[in-house]
């Protein structure tokens, strides 16, 4: 069994090698904590407000998931996969929506866990405006807010 005197030992030496630090090892459930401690977190009825107010809602949902429950008007539609080259607005594939480092942009996942990744992703590229709503898209419709036919999307796919 190896002691954590050991492990540090192991970390300083392979830092000293390389230079490289390991990074801190936490759960999941650590870390959406701590990314959570950073962003102010809206609900389905502020998100609707900021929409209003010119919040860009991003739905980070897979595709059948869209499909089943439907999709919150006006948000635009974006792969989670894709999020960082779509919204980076000095990205080469960015969407035209992704206007300025300043955009109040709110992310919006099933139930508002993957969202609050999405969304520390998104500061950590320059939007420090990003949050996501919590509860998520199941939260949203649970509200009795607008949701439209999957049919209906604004997909992400021409690049300014």
């Amino acid at each position: 069994m190896t002691d954590q005197r050991t492990v540090t030992e192991q970390a300083v030496t392979e830092q000293a090698v390389t230079g490289r630090v390991e990074a801190e090892r936490v759960g999941i459930d650590e870390l959406l904590e701590r990314v959570r401690e950073d962003l102010d977190r809206i609900g389905p009825r502020e998100a609707a407000e900021a929409a209003s107010d010119g919040a860009l809602l991003v739905d980070i949902r897979y595709a059948a998931l869209r499909e089943r429950d439907g999709l919150i008007p006006g948000a635009l539609v974006v792969e989670r996969n894709e999020l960082e080259w779509r919204l980076d607005p000095q990205g080469s594939h960015r969407a035209r929506e992704a206007t300025s480092h300043d955009l109040r942009v709110v992310v919006i996942c099933n139930e508002g866990y993957a969202s609050s990744l999405a969304a520390m992703s998104l500061r950590q590229l320059g939007l420090h405006r990003a949050t996501d709503l919590v509860g998520g898209f199941q939260a949203w419709k649970a509200e009795g807010l607008p949701v439209a036919a999957a049919g209906d999307s604004v997909e992400a796919g021409n690049t300014a």
